[in-house]
């Protein structure tokens, strides 16, 4: 049988549970169609990604951004100016090695090529450029991408976007960003972590280090807070966690349990970047301690965390792939985002009118949208059993779409 490679980037085990929930959708999905496949990881976080890796055919290659901006990009570009030189380059570069053996590189980067964020841009440029280098197949996993007003933005985005052999849009919004850049090589996908599948011991697992019981009853309401929020509400004058503390105590006062759940974990740093775990332990700190908050103080799997929201009966995110976790569980869910990725994926379920910016964020209004969310539960739960088939079935179909390069290539 023929081995299959695949190297993957903008994903990771550690951190950002969401990039965790595409990377291993992607692996569970693609060694279901192909069989025999090797994965290389170009990770930002080399060593936790390593300790955290539980696949056999998963390969970690460090890529922080400096390594992947300098030393892989000018590896990459010197593989293709000077043919004499490309052995030595692959043997010395795991990096440009995997790409040069890959059928295709999955680019799973959340939002690439997008106005207000270009300071990210030279990060999204880097990820691709070296596959381009290297004439390995770039697919850009499901993803939002735009708006393109930015002249900056539009014109790296009219340069490097084409190249790509496939971009999954991740919603409606993006399509039409995308389709009015004039792209062509878009597929109307679905995030690729809807494609998770869970293996049925995660309830075991979880409960060895949390009681379980608390969910006895039903009537728990989840809450994900996000130092990204909290860096766009504070930044603007707001008080991001004095907001979900007074929003936490609310609940309490009405007699409901909440589930306070970092999605985004780094353990043994209080570094924020990827790390919503020192914001969390800021917040149930100064709450105090009490029987009505089950606070996760640990970095779990994707699957694990998936579980546990999946026992919600309502859930509040601000972190996107927590989003995504509570609608695959068919949860209903209330979302304060930043961007149009939020209410693009929420538009699939028919409940777009659930998501808010983090501009409209005040403990009035956060209640007031939570208790209307409350009163139509049975209409948000019958939206949610009803199109989550479809939504999976769009995310699936992108690993037909890359076992199919993958067999053209071969």
């Amino acid at each position: 049988m023929t081995t299959s490679r695949i190297t993957i980037i903008g994903s990771a085990l550690s951190g950002n549970k969401g990039a965790a929930a595409m990377l291993e959708s992607a692996i569970q999905t693609l060694s279901e169609r192909l069989g025999d496949v090797e994965f290389t990881l170009l990770s930002m976080y080399p060593v936790e990604d390593a300790e955290q890796n539980h696949y056999d055919n998963l390969k970690i290659v460090a890529a922080n951004p400096k390594q992947l901006g300098v030393t892989i990009n000018v590896l990459a570009l010197a593989h293709r100016l000077l043919p004499f030189a490309r052995k030595t380059i692959e043997r010395r570069s795991k990096a440009v090695g995997a790409l040069v053996a890959a059928d295709v590189l999955l680019d799973q980067g959340g939002i690439t090529f997008t106005d207000g964020r270009e300071k990210f841009l030279l990060y999204n440029i880097a990820s691709i450029l070296p596959a381009l280098n290297t004439r390995t197949p770039v697919f850009k996993c499901a993803q939002a991408v735009g708006p393109f007003k930015n002249p900056i933005n539009r014109i790296a985005s009219k340069t490097f976007l084409p190249k790509a052999r496939t971009l999954v849009t991740r919603g409606r919004i993006t399509h039409e960003f995308a389709t009015g850049l004039g792209l062509k090589n878009l597929y109307a996908g679905a995030d690729y972590a809807f494609s998770l599948e869970m293996s049925g011991s995660e309830g075991d697992e979880v409960a060895k280090h949390v009681d379980l019981s608390f969910f006895d009853g039903g009537d728990v309401v989840g809450v994900c807070p996000s130092v990204v929020l909290q860096k766009k509400v504070d930044g603007a004058g707001g008080d991001y966690a004095g907001e979900i503390i007074a929003f936490i105590e609310y609940l309490q006062s009405a007699g409901k349990r909440v589930l306070l759940v970092p999605h985004s974990v780094r353990t043994g740093t209080d570094k924020t970047h990827n790390n919503d775990l020192p914001l969390c332990r800021d917040i149930y700190q100064r709450l105090g301690a009490s029987k009505d908050v089950l606070f996760i103080d640990r970095e779990l799997s994707s699957q694990q965390l998936r579980y546990l929201i999946g026992r919600c009966d309502l859930f509040v995110a601000s972190r996107f792939h927590a989003m995504v976790s509570s609608l695959a569980m068919a949860v209903p869910t209330l979302v304060i985002g930043w961007s149009h990725k939020y209410r693009e994926v929420l538009e699939m379920f028919d409940l777009e009118e659930w998501a808010f910016g983090h501009d409209q964020l005040s403990g009035g209004y956060l209640r007031e949208r939570f208790e209307a969310l409350a009163a139509a539960r049975s209409e948000v739960q019958a939206k949610l059993d009803s199109h989550l088939p479809d939504v999976k079935k769009r995310s699936v179909a992108q690993a037909d779409l890359i076992a199919e390069i993958v067999r053209d290539g071969r």
